[in-house]
């Protein structure tokens, strides 16, 4: 299958957005960290070297809050990998230590970690409710309401888009299309959009004969490129995707019109172009990030839209499938002024509904259609091995998020099972497994050694916080 090429100009990132701005203090360093450190501070301020010793101290400290950070869907690359440098367990403790647990309203939304906050959108009241609360002991530092909450039968009332946070600011989604922008600090409003007010998308809601979003609610996290905020708006007049300036909101692009499936939006270099992919009812495209230029488009339709999850990219192959469509993958090339996208291969026998895989070197790791994890080649669709044994609910409601550790998998269980894993493509090797938590569909978050997972799939639930990594590591 050789699927068409678009011809616009050469995608070109934004470009160098406004300087970044200081959220909570001078050197923009989190509380947490000026609180820990003041004595350093101290003693480098009377030193006769103190200037540049500083300077490079502050340089090293920032690096590591980025890379121990979780601020957005899947993680730091919306890969499901940890970052280089983070502190990762070479083991898994066989029942890790709880260092909090807070009770939250119902929803889906996975939290995530940024300057040693966590974010969390849950359900207070009929409202869609976003959180701040202080990563070391839960202390609730904010909260704001979103919008009304979302409710149909695929699970409690509630909000189910993952919220994502960039330097001093926290986008919140809801089911129905608000957009919100927030400030990091206080949950002061910064601007919002409605996809439905604002861009002519319609919300039906359950029990109607609509694929998509328009029926179970806006669950596809919007991804940051440079100064833009990119979203799944499902605009059929012409504002499918729309790209915001993330700091005032103003409009800098919209494209397509197609209507917003269920996946979230990734940035990659395809072809040696940076673009980002959507995966929208109508099939999955890679757009210009300069102006949403259609770089090249794979129709994948469905009677539902159940387009759900994560693609994944490795290298120039794109891996992306539908619960009715099943697996394949794509290879994105430059050919002639543009760019094309060509199938590689299909298989009925690794589709994945609604739980996104990890990619390894070229290998893929995942949940199959027979509630077995799977390895698959990335380039052929071969399966390495497959093995069951780890979930017991129903082949459509199967659920397990995967998170990479360097040579290792966790993998997070709708049962609430930590599993490990050695990433090997030879064979289906555990090294180690624990009970943590109650069902769940949720993507946790890994920050600074520890886990943060929400379990309630049908009502409210509790966000845990799990130490593991052995104690002074």
């Amino acid at each position: 299958m050789i699927c068409w090429q678009a011809n616009p100009p050469q995608a070109v990132p934004l470009g160098a957005g406004p300087g970044r701005k200081l959220a909570v203090n001078p050197i923009g360093l989190p509380e947490e960290s000026l609180a820990l450190n003041s004595s350093i501070f101290a003693r480098m301020s009377r030193s006769p070297v103190s200037v540049p010793l500083l300077l490079l101290w502050v340089t090293c400290l920032s690096t590591t809050v980025r890379a121990e950070d979780w601020p957005q869907w899947r993680g730091p690359g919306r890969s499901g990998h940890v970052a280089d440098g983070a502190r990762i367990p070479g083991r898994l403790p066989t029942a890790p230590k709880v260092v909090w647990r807070q009770p939250i309203g119902a929803g889906l939304a996975s939290p995530v970690v940024a300057g040693g906050k966590v974010f969390y959108l849950d359900d207070q009241g009929g409202k869609e409710t976003l959180h701040a609360i202080s990563a070391g002991d839960a202390r609730e530092l904010w909260r704001a309401t979103v919008d009304n909450s979302l409710k149909d039968e695929q699970g409690p009332s509630g909000p189910r888009c993952t919220p994502l946070v960039d330097d001093d600011r926290v986008y919140a989604q809801s089911g129905m299309g608000e957009l919100q922008c927030r400030s990091v600090a206080n949950g002061h409003l910064q601007w919002r959009i409605n996809f439905t007010n604002d861009f002519g998308s319609v919300f039906f809601g359950e029990d109607t004969p609509v694929p998509g979003a328009a029926e179970h609610g806006y669950t596809a996290s919007p991804v940051i490129a440079d100064r833009g905020l990119i979203a799944c708006v499902g605009g059929t007049n012409g504002a499918g995707v729309v790209c915001f300036e993330k700091h005032t909101g103003q409009v800098l692009w919209k494209s397509l019109n197609d209507r917003a499936a269920y996946a979230a939006p990734l940035v990659a270099t395809l072809g040696r172009v940076e673009q980002v992919v959507c995966f929208t009812v109508e099939g999955l495209v890679g757009l210009a990030l300069a102006d949403g230029g259609l770089l090249w488009r794979v129709p994948l339709k469905t009677p539902y839209g159940r387009n759900c999850a994560t693609p994944v990219v490795v290298g120039d192959w794109v891996v992306a499938g539908s619960y009715q469509a099943g697996l394949m993958a794509f290879k994105v090339a430059a050919e002639g002024p543009g760019l094309v996208a060509r199938r590689a291969w299909v298989s009925k026998n690794l589709t994945m509904n609604f739980s996104s895989p990890v990619g390894v070197g070229t290998h893929l790791f995942g949940l199959g259609p027979n509630r077995q994890l799977v390895c698959a080649e990335i380039e052929t669709g071969r399966i390495a091995w497959s093995q069951g044994g780890y979930f017991t609910t129903a082949s459509g409601t199967a659920h397990a998020a995967f998170l990479l550790m360097g040579d290792n998998i966790l993998v997070c269980t709708d049962g609430g099972e930590l599993v490990l894993l050695a990433a090997d493509p030879a064979a289906c090797r555990e090294l180690g497994r624990a009970q943590v938590c109650g069902p769940n569909w949720c993507n946790p978050a890994y920050a600074g050694g520890r886990l943060y997972i929400r379990d309630g799939l049908k009502a409210t639930g509790t966000l845990y916080c799990l130490e593991l990594l052995p104690e002074g590591k």
